[in-house]
């Protein structure tokens, strides 16, 4: 395969596959020439069998979230990257965060860190398809279920203090019916004890306007 070959191909994707470019191919040569850019720095590696194109000779600029959906299946963005996507924390995160049923694990790239927490497949679930830029999209945790993702991965996240330290803003987009469908049908307390707690907030209208 050419480099020409490539572009014409990828050139308009923000990564792709080993194996996409195989496709009809032999699949170790494809290998030894993708190993071959990468050292000459034409392509860049972000894990095993994905790649995305140095900035001289990509299209289009890849975007961390839908990045992350690539790195590792099956897994939807939550969490803090999720609700800083939402304007409901005012805090940048520095890694995309995301939850998965496969094991966890920390995916350290050239373009940046990406951080997977293992969630059961019966909690797997609040999460859509949302458009980042033109033909790049991702899956996303709706805002509530990112809400108690947090809640339910971190240590007393159902409590009051730690709910109003988040500083919640943009309260408005939280819906109490969708918050309290999610608590309901996980059968957790812990995330109805949140739900409570994050209605008190919103109740109160103590998230901060930046």
């Amino acid at each position: 395969m050419k480099f020409e070959d490539l572009l014409e191909k990828a050139g308009n994707l923000p990564c792709f596959t080993t194996r996409f470019l195989a496709a009809g191919a032999n699949l170790a040569q494809v290998r030894l020439q993708l190993n071959r850019w990468v050292k000459n720095g034409r392509l860049i590696r972000l894990n095993r069998g994905l790649y995305t194109l140095s900035e001289p000779y990509r299209k289009v600029k890849p975007e961390p979230l839908a990045i992350a959906n690539s790195l590792k299946l099956p897994s939807y963005v939550s969490l803090q990257s999720a609700l800083s996507w939402y304007g409901l924390i005012p805090e940048f995160t520095p890694a995309v965060t995301s939850v998965t049923t496969a094991r966890p694990q920390i995916i350290e790239t050239p373009i940046g860190r990406y951080e997977y927490r293992h969630i059961s497949k019966d909690l797997f679930r609040g999460y859509q398809q949302s458009e980042l830029s033109e033909k790049q999209v991702a899956f996303i945790a709706l805002p509530e279920k990112a809400l108690l993702d947090l809640v339910y991965f971190t240590a007393g996240g159902d409590r009051i203090e730690f709910l109003e330290e988040l500083r919640l803003q943009n309260l408005e987009k939280l819906n109490k019916g969708v918050l309290e469908n999610f608590a309901e049908k996980s059968k957790k307390f812990k995330l109805q004890r949140a739900v409570s707690n994050i209605e008190k907030i919103i109740e109160r209208g103590e998230g901060i306007e930046l």
